[in-house]
């Protein structure tokens, strides 16, 4: 009889827990996707980089760049990488002026709604509070798949074909780490 007891709020807490595991992972896994691909894409902003010409250049002051291409902005500061170079910062907007050719180019970035906000989180940026939630979810994942160890009884349980199965789960970062180190 107790063990049915067990049983029967094994399984509630589980259920309950795994649709707040639920939410959470997907978050989790969004993030995970997007930083693991940082080689090719960046997932936190996008950049979008446009040509202009404002004729000749020599002597322009960023205040002036500004004006020609229309822009109402107001810049940050400026940069000289090279003597013939002007580089105009502004609010997520870079402008890079060739002062020989009068070429422009304007450089405007943005967050990647939902994934930099994943990110965020993901990567424990803001520290404090969310590292003690962060915390709990890994405590309610190892509950989750401890737990789901033992919900299904016999040669389908754990018991039978799910210590093999569950022996794989381990082995596979295992043999990347041998692979990798």
């Amino acid at each position: 009889m107790a063990k049915n007891r067990v049983r029967k709020w094994l399984r509630i807490l589980h259920r309950d827990f795994g649709y707040l595991a639920a939410g959470l992972t997907i978050v989790y896994a969004i993030s995970g996707i997007a930083v693991n691909h940082v080689q090719d894409w960046n997932p936190n902003i996008t950049i979008e980089r446009t040509m202009h010409t404002i004729g000749n250049a020599q002597g322009v002051s960023a205040e002036e760049v500004l004006t020609r291409l229309g822009e109402s902005t107001v810049h940050k500061s400026t940069f000289r990488p090279n003597p013939n170079t002007l580089q105009i910062f502004a609010e997520n907007t870079t402008y890079t002026l060739d002062l020989s050719s009068g070429k422009v180019e304007k450089e405007v970035t943005a967050t990647r709604p939902v994934i930099y906000e994943s990110n965020f989180l993901h990567l424990n940026h803001p520290k404090k509070w969310w590292t003690w939630v962060a915390d709990a979810f890994a405590v309610v994942l190892a509950f989750l798949a401890i737990s789901g160890l033992f919900m299904i009884k016999g040669k389908k349980g754990f018991s039978g074909r799910g210590k093999w199965i569950a022996g794989a789960g381990v082995a596979i970062p295992l043999l990347f780490l041998w692979l990798y180190l």
